[in-house]
């Protein structure tokens, strides 16, 4: 028997009628919201580092969500997370209240879970949340704020569009850009797992000079191993005429969305323009190849956000994260615990007690789960 990583809490069976992970993932990518951070696959990338999972879903209800679930340290509590989730087929109060009771039911058992934190895809005060009606319905089934994880907005462009039409919501000096870079000899290359050592080399020479936390580069080749094997991921260059990379992006899709979760470049691929040829270049191809909508992944930063709003699309704020406590005291512990948590490892990366990024960006894509 294998023996469990330091902080893992035990999975334990899934239970009567959870799915198995192609019908879960099915159900996640039928959702118009559904995020590859629901996908089995990025389960399996976070069981590298202790947490178990569990899928729960109440197929009648139209609700679900897969849970991520880790023990801090020597806490007697578990923390579970469903990142991007849940996965409901309406956000109405209703759904909400049957998610909620299905939460509850699902993480009672041999774990003590001191909190459900959730982060859904739906854009504040607009759609289902028209008037705040999704913050008021988790409100009322007992959720409440809870300090973000993943990014707390974003851009997105919809590819419904077509392509003359998506370059011309570029800015004109971002086509400028484009053609500047393809003048210059710059070419853009889809690339396999052989390359992923090139990939981190530039993400972490990017990190260092933006000032934001990345994983180990063991974690990349986790994500690229799995969702790579079935077409839900891909590694894109932008190299100089000499071959030479300078800007890349890792790509990841679930059903027929895609998003952008780690990039970079090189003093050189910025001086080239590459990184305005590479984005126009995932974004044109992402529609060649069926997809419907592109997320550029967070706005960390106002040089970040210039650089995205450039490509069109819009800006979106969500709804925020929530918790639902199950466990008050183990709620705080936990929170306490993190604080102190993400200032060290800041520490420890040179970063001081400042941040330059927004919040919800404690590390790179995927946040602290």
């Amino acid at each position: 028997m294998t023996a469990s990583p330091p902080g893992a809490v035990p999975g334990g069976p899934p239970g009567a009628g959870s799915p198995d992970p192609d019908a879960w993932d099915a159900y996640v990518e039928a959702n118009p919201l559904g995020s590859y951070l629901q996908l089995e696959g990025w389960a399996r990338v976070k069981a590298v580092n202790g947490w178990a999972s569990r899928r729960l879903l109440d197929a009648s209800a139209g609700a679900g969500a897969q849970v991520l679930l880790r023990r801090p340290g020597p806490l007697p509590w578990a923390f579970a997370y469903a990142p991007r989730g849940p996965v409901l087929g309406a956000w109405d109060a209703s759904t909400v209240g049957r998610f909620t009771e299905l939460a509850r039911d699902g993480l009672r058992g041999d774990t003590r879970v001191s909190h459900l934190r959730v982060d859904p895809e739906i854009e504040r005060d607009a759609g289902p949340d028209d008037g705040g009606a999704v913050a008021a319905a988790l409100g009322a089934s007992g959720w409440r704020a809870a300090p973000p994880i993943q990014p707390v907005s974003t851009r997105a462009i919809d590819l419904a569009a077509d392509e003359d039409a998506l370059w011309g919501d570029l800015r004109k000096k971002w086509r400028q850009y484009v053609n500047k870079a393809r003048t210059g000899g710059v070419r853009v290359v889809d690339a396999g797992p052989e390359r992923l050592d090139e990939f981190y080399a530039i993400y972490r020479e990017t990190a260092d000079r933006a000032g934001f936390l990345i994983r180990a580069q063991s974690a990349y080749r986790d994500v690229w191993d799995a969702f790579g094997p079935a077409g839900r991921a891909r590694l894109l260059f932008a190299e100089l005429p000499d071959g030479t990379p300078v800007a890349t992006l890792f790509l990841v899709r679930a059903g027929t969305r895609v998003v952008e979760p780690y990039g970079g470049m090189t003093q050189a691929g910025a001086e080239s323009r590459a990184n305005y040829l590479l984005k126009w270049e995932a974004i044109r191809s992402s529609k060649e190849q069926g997809a419907t909508s592109y997320d550029l992944w967070g706005l960390a930063h106002a040089g970040i956000a210039h650089f995205k709003t450039g490509f069109g699309g819009r800006e979106i704020h969500y709804v925020g994260a929530w918790d639902l406590v199950l466990d008050p005291l183990g709620r705080r512990t936990f929170s306490v615990a993190q604080g102190a948590r993400v200032r060290l490892e800041r520490f420890r990366h040179g970063l001081g007690g400042g941040s330059r990024t927004a919040a919800g960006y404690g590390g790179d894509a995927g946040g602290d789960a």
